[in-house]
């Protein structure tokens, strides 16, 4: 299934900020493990025209721009979220392929754990703010928008494990 067929229900308790903060977290390390023993050649092949998995984890860090972006929105308290470009242009312009991977996943585990360390200050009171979502055409509340991050980051590893076990017939 494609993110932007996918839908969502928007009723996350705001008690379940602290594993989706974890979840939040822990994408660095798992990218890190997953990519750690293989060598550049798998990490750039690509499967038809899919994203490699050194692509994918330019994907990652391209994204972090827009949830800080979202995360300022609902702060300064705009009513429609900053817009997702779902053509993924500042991906395919990047050129991940032509970096070093550890230059990728360094910079990607610099900037979400400066997004975490900015949530992690955050109020119950704003953890319930609401905006806009320009995709959903629905009314969401910041918790909410922190589980889609948490979503889309789940989407996009597992899309890279698929492309794993396809150019390597690693299991799942």
């Amino acid at each position: 299934m494609k993110w932007g067929e996918r839908t969502f229900e928007m009723s996350q308790p705001a008690g379940i900020f602290p594993c989706l903060l974890e979840r939040l977290r822990g994408l660095p390390s798992r990218l890190e493990e997953v990519t750690a023993s293989l060598p550049r050649e798998i990490c750039i092949r690509k499967s038809g025209d899919a994203w490699s998995i050194q692509e994918h984890a330019g994907h990652f860090l391209d994204t972090e721009e827009l949830w800080q972006n979202r995360l300022d929105d609902y702060l300064v308290g705009r009513e429609i979220l900053t817009e997702a470009d779902l053509t993924h242009s500042k991906t395919r312009r990047a050129n991940h392929n032509a970096n070093s991977l550890d230059a990728i996943l360094s910079s990607f585990r610099r900037e979400r754990l400066t997004l975490v360390e900015r949530l992690e200050r955050l109020s119950v009171d704003q953890l319930n703010k609401t905006s806009l979502h320009p995709r959903l055409k629905k009314p969401i509340r910041l918790v909410d928008s922190i589980y889609f991050t948490c979503e889309h980051d789940d989407h996009y590893f597992a899309l890279l494990r698929v492309l794993l076990r396809e150019i390597t017939a690693t299991p799942l």
